[in-house]
């Protein structure tokens, strides 16, 4: 294959239509647009607008809110935690931290902290430290002889991950 080869598909391109040649060419003088008025004109959107009608999206009643205070958690499961032990990218003999998760590539940013889920097993004894946890993350750790805390990431854990990216 070449480049001076490459071609569109049969009729995958059209040309566009020419409009205001004339009224022979079945598109002249008002182009398809109807006769005159707002729409007739360029630069028009009136998307919503229901002809002075309340528009639909102010007449259904509004629900729900969106909560300013709520937690963005990084979330990280059991199994890729033992994934990470055993590939080497996280000692097991050494805490385990938000800023150490970051370090390995494990969790993305963590935005107000990690938050642990119970979703596989772990087999590795772990000493973490994580924003937060679900009920069977914390039985699988403890069960595997680690032991868990929770608590805020820390600013600090978070300026660790800047450097460590540098």
């Amino acid at each position: 294959m070449k480049l001076n080869d490459l071609r569109d598909n049969p009729g995958a391109k059209q040309k566009p239509m020419i409009v205001g040649r004339g009224i022979g060419s079945g598109k002249g003088k008002t182009c398809g647009r109807g006769v005159k008025g707002q729409k007739a004109r360029t630069g028009v959107s009136i998307r919503g607008f229901e002809g002075g009608q309340m528009p639909l999206h102010r007449r259904i009643p509004k629900r729900g809110f969106n909560n300013i205070f709520a937690k963005d958690y990084a979330e990280l499961n059991l199994d890729r935690l033992q994934a990470a032990i055993e590939s080497g990218k996280v000692d097991a003999k050494q805490p385990i931290t938000c800023a150490t998760l970051m370090a390995a590539g494990i969790t993305a940013q963590a935005k107000d902290g990690v938050r642990l889920l119970g979703k596989g097993a772990i087999k590795a004894k772990v000493e973490l430290t994580v924003a937060g946890a679900s009920k069977t993350a914390i039985a699988a750790i403890e069960k595997a002889g680690g032991k868990i805390t929770v608590k805020a990431c820390s600013k600090k854990d978070k300026k660790a991950k800047g450097e460590a990216a540098a």
